[in-house]
């Protein structure tokens, strides 16, 4: 037996996930799209496929003859936009799972804390970048405490819809605070980059971390383990080249003006390359692929709990 969801936004992100969930889960099944533009190539392709959909936004969703029927939901529209949709759907009893960085429920990477919110009533997909990069931080903080992770997502412009690009503030705000709490470092920072490089280029991503010391060889076989779990849901996530250490003396403190004091210790740089599966946009969209692919794991694990419940 399948569970019913549903997707609000048909942009890039909410039509990757359409198609991700019709091609690849024999646990969920669309029950509706939903957009706010009747001309979206989203809504357009969703009526080819036989999906339900509505250009009424969240009430065209309510309205729906199915809507019962449904048992999640994915938000993949914006921060901005998302509070109001949390609010009607808890109301009607539905789990919310959402893409923006809006943050109402708790951070959600399913290589790290996957099955620790699954009886939340809404679960953050956190961003692309911090899907990608976060586990790293973990895998390092794991081997060896974090006192400053940094990270640098950056991809392709084409890649990027009006949501990505209505949410540059929240995605540097939510990414850092969730290297925080979910990759465990004392202080995070994240940055983001729209590259408009012709032709597009494969998403990338670069962690720092700043370690008070530890094995190297420990935190390598960390780091290469959590690889090896994030390619179990995005074959296309890789190590760019070999996990790279610096020592810092004493003598060579690296001021952090985020913290307000100089470090001394171990330096780990990791660089990644996520390359997308091409369900929707080309596999240089790594960032759409990363986030659609986490939250259809998420969905699924949800799914799956409620049924044994059941």
């Amino acid at each position: 037996m399948t569970t019913k969801v549903a997707i609000i936004g048909s942009g890039n992100i909410g039509t990757d996930l359409m198609i991700k969930i019709m091609r690849l889960s024999n646990v969920l099944e669309m029950g509706a799209l939903v957009g706010v533009d009747p001309n979206s190539d989203g809504l357009k392709r969703a009526e080819r496929m036989g999906v339900p959909i509505t250009a009424e936004g969240i009430d065209g969703l309510v309205a729906l003859p199915g809507f019962q029927d449904i048992e999640i939901v994915f938000d993949a529209t914006s921060a901005g936009a998302h509070a109001r949709h949390d609010k009607i759907l808890r109301a009607h009893g539905k789990k919310v799972i959402d893409l923006t960085p809006a943050a109402i429920g708790p951070y959600t990477i399913p290589a790290v804390n996957g099955t620790a919110n699954l009886d939340e009533p809404n679960v953050n997909m956190v961003t692309c970048g911090g899907q990608a990069t976060i586990p790293i931080v973990a895998a390092v903080h794991r081997a060896s405490p974090v006192i400053y992770g940094e990270i640098v997502a950056s991809i392709a412009s084409k890649s990027a819809g009006p949501g990505t690009r209505a949410n540059i503030d929240e995605f540097t705000e939510t990414t850092s605070r969730a290297i925080e709490v979910v990759g465990g470092a004392r202080r995070g920072k994240a940055v983001i980059v729209l590259n408009p490089a012709e032709p597009p280029l494969i998403m990338r991503d670069t962690v720092y971390c700043l370690c008070a010391g530890g094995d190297q060889d420990a935190i390598r076989v960390s780091i290469e383990a959590m690889v090896a779990e994030v390619q179990t849901y995005v074959p296309g996530y890789r190590l760019k080249q070999a996990v790279q250490f610096e020592t810092i003396s004493d003598n060579e403190r690296l001021l952090i003006p985020e913290m307000g004091e100089a470090f001394a210790g171990l330096k780990v740089s990791v660089f990644l390359e996520v390359e997308g599966a091409a369900h929707y946009l080309p596999a240089y969209a790594g960032n759409l692929d990363i986030m659609t692919s986490a939250a259809l794991k998420t969905a699924e694990r949800i799914a799956q709990r409620q049924g044994v419940a059941a």
